[in-house]
Parts: C-alpha cells; sequence; structure tokens
C-alpha cells in the first residue's frame, strides 16, 4: 500500500515563498471564492437561458450533460499540466480562461450553441480544479496546519454569493451575457492582485517524466471511492431535496426549499469548523465518524419525514459530507509516490462520477419503489465511507 502523509507541521518546500502564510492562505481562499460565485453565476441563469431558447426539460437536462463531459474528458490531461508546469501557473492561465467561458455561455442562441459552450466551461474549469486543488494542498503545506476545509468553504461561500449576484442580476433585468461579463470582470481584477502569492510546487524528478495515463494505486482507488460516496450524496441532495420535502415531508410550498437550505449552510459551516476539528482528532477519525453522521441524517428523514426531523436530518448530512472531499484531496495530495497534480486528477475523477450519478441513481431506485427508499439507499453510502476509512491504515 502507498504511504500517505499529513501535510507537515514544521519542514515543507517553501520555506523561501516571500509572502506570509496568512496572505497565501487569503490569496487561495480568494481563487476557491471565485471559481464558486463563476460557477453559481452559470447556475443562477439556467431558467432564463432555457426560456430564451425554448428548451424542453429533456432537451436541456442532455445540453446540461456537456459540462460534466468536457471536465471528466479533460480530468488526466490536467493533472499531467499541473504536474508539468505547476499549480501557480496552471491556475494563473485557467482561471482567467474559466471567467472568459463564463461570458461566453451568455452568447448562446441555441442549444447546441450552449452545448459547445458549456463543454469548455467544464474544460477550463476542471483545469481550475485540479491547479486549485494542488494549490490547496500546497497552501496547506506551507501554513503547517490542516486548512484544506476552509478552502473548500470559500467556494461555498462563493456559491452563495454567486446565487445572490445572480438573483440581484435578474431583478435588475440584465441579460445573461451582461451578467456573466460583469462577474468575469471582477474575477479577472481579483486573479490580477492575487496571483502573485500562489505557492509554487515541487517539480517531479528529472528521472521521472510525467505520463498522460498512470496506473492507478490501490489507496487512490479507495480514495476515490469515499469521494464518490460523498459527492453521490452530495449530488442527491442538490438535486432531490426540494423533491424529497414536497413529496415525502409534504412541507408547505413556501418550506420546500427548507432541505436544500439548511443542508448548505450546515455543509458551509462544517468547512470552516473542520480545520480545527481535524488538528485535534485527525483526518481518519472525522472521516469515520463523517460517514455515520450522513448515515444517521439520511436514515432520521426516512424514518421520521415530517419537517423537523427531516430538517434535522439533512442539517446532518451537510454537517457530513461538507469535510470528507477536501480531506480525501488532502490526503491523496499528499502521496509520496504520485504527483499531486495526476494524484488528484485521478481521485476527483472517481468522487466527480459520483455527483453524476448520485441523482439519477435516486431516480431509478425512486421509480422502482419510491424516493424514500431511494434515500435509504443514498444513506448506506455513508456506512460504506467509514467501512473503507477504516481499512486504509496509512490514513492518520
Amino acid at each position: 500500500m502507498s504511504e500517505i502523509i499529513e501535510a507537515p507541521a514544521i519542514a515543507n518546500p517553501f520555506l523561501n515563498h516571500p509572502y506570509s502564510r496568512k496572505r497565501v492562505r487569503l490569496a487561495v481562499s480568494l481563487f476557491y471564492f471565485g471559481q464558486g460565485v463563476c460557477f453559481a453565476s452559470w447556475a443562477s441563469r439556467i431558467p432564463d437561458l432555457k426560456a430564451s431558447m425554448q428548451l424542453s426539460d429533456a432537451a436541456l437536462g442532455s445540453v446540461l450533460l456537456a459540462l460534466p463531459l468536457g471536465q471528466l474528458l479533460t480530468m488526466p490531461i490536467s493533472g499531467r499540466l499541473t504536474t508539468i508546469f505547476g499549480s501557480r501557473k496552471m491556475l494563473t492561465i485557467g482561471a482567467p480562461l474559466y471567467a472568459l467561458a463564463l461570458t461566453i455561455l451568455g452568447l448562446a442562441t441555441a442549444g447546441w450553441q450552449l452545448a459547445l459552450f458549456l463543454f469548455l466551461f467544464g474544460v477550463t474549469g476542471n483545469i481550475c480544479n485540479i491547479a486549485l486543488n494542488t494549490q490547496g494542498v500546497a497552501g496547506e503545506s506551507y501554513y503547517g496546519k490542516p486548512i484544506m476545509t476552509s478552502f473548500h468553504g470559500a467556494w461555498s461561500v462563493g456559491g452563495f454569493s454567486g446565487a445572490l449576484i445572480g438573483l440581484l442580476m435578474v431583478n435588475l433585468h440584465l441579460s445573461p451575457y451582461v451578467h456573466f461579463c460583469i462577474v468575469a470582470a471582477l474575477a479577472w481584477l481579483h486573479i490580477g492582485i492575487n496571483y502573485r502569492y500562489l505557492l509554487g510546487w515541487q517539480k517531479p524528478k528529472e528521472t521521472e517524466k510525467p505520463k498522460l495515463f498512470t496506473k492507478p494505486q490501490g489507496v487512490l482507488i479507495q480514495l476515490g471511492i469515499i469521494g464518490f460516496c460523498s459527492m453521490a450524496t452530495e449530488g442527491a441532495m442538490f438535486d432531490w431535496s426540494g423533491v424529497y420535502f414536497k413529496e415525502i415531508v409534504k412541507a408547505p410550498q413556501a418550506l420546500v426549499i427548507l432541505g436544500y437550505t439548511s443542508f448548505m449552510i450546515m455543509m458551509a459551516t462544517g468547512r470552516f469548523l473542520g480545520d480545527k476539528v481535524i488538528a485535534r482528532y485527525g483526518r481518519k477519525r472525522l472521516l469515520q465518524v463523517s460517514g455515520i453522521i450522513i448515515s444517521s441524517g439520511m436514515f432520521i428523514s426516512v424514518i421520521f419525514p415530517f419537517l423537523v426531523p427531516a430538517t434535522l436530518g439533512f442539517m446532518l448530512v451537510g454537517i457530513g459530507v461538507s469535510g470528507i472531499v477536501p480531506m480525501v484531496y488532502s490526503i491523496a495530495g499528499s502521496n509520496t509516490k504520485v504527483s499531486p497534480g495526476i494524484a488528484l486528477a485521478m481521485v476527483s475523477g472517481v468522487s466527480y462520477f459520483g455527483f453524476l450519478m448520485g441523482p439519477p441513481l435516486i431516480g431509478y431506485i425512486s421509480a422502482l419503489s419510491s424516493l424514500r427508499y431511494s434515500y435509504a439507499v443514498i444513506g448506506c453510502f455513508g456506512l460504506l465511507i467509514s467501512v473503507i476509512v477504516a481499512k486504509i491504515s496509512a490514513i492518520r
């Protein structure tokens, strides 16, 4: 089994970096925040783009697949590029391109155009994602203690902010293109200010040549499965929580969004608190407990499908998933046998597949039985996380 190490507390490769740890942490956090704003800005205008192109639900569903397709197809390439050129350079290039791809989405006038532009949005987004999480691993090493979950918390806050900006733009009757241009301009401004504070990463040894496809290690596959279970749960909560509260919980129309909102708030809160918990109890114990919390929350909402207990259950699920993916990425990026970019590409590729498969799985099981049984199955994913973590002796 490959050795997995935690970010070192003292020795690290960034001792000669000219900027303070706090300034580096702020810069990396702002890149996470900016990516969250860009993604949420796009998501907030989907209804307007759908209406302007007169797309049916089925047609929109097909168009939306272009985004994850672009992300998945570029996973191995992104990891290789990050390994060759470093996360700082790739993020400095990728982040402006991601913002540019956002503006291009606003130019689409037909479904096929939107699909093409979404594919590009997915490609640039994945380049940013791999480089950004590699930079997060570097920042954690430079800082000398766990801070990865707070980086992902910054993404969550960016998502909230992007949604609020979208609501404002809609109320101001601004077109998606104008909206996206404003967001992109702000993103470019922040990139121009903060890119200099990003960290370089150790280059591969001269005897090592980065490969486009690297044989996956067993421990990375296990980490990927943990990420798969967590992101499948996230996907199920994102896409089906409103339906669950409407059809199963029978919540009043004004409270249908309560499940989703409570989940998101607790997930963001958990990410900002997670670093201190990791420092005190370690990643292994927290991952195991997180899996149990996910299952407990899911089963509470299934066994007691009423407003108060279901809301409590969704809050527990939010806390449970909050730190899993950041911890998995941090562990993968600290692998001593594979470069951070390639390791993160492997693990995030498997993990993201869970985000894609979770919502359809809910739908298929629901069609065969009911939505409650679907959520019960997702609840079992939390138990699977705890079992797998217990078997990975290298996680501390």
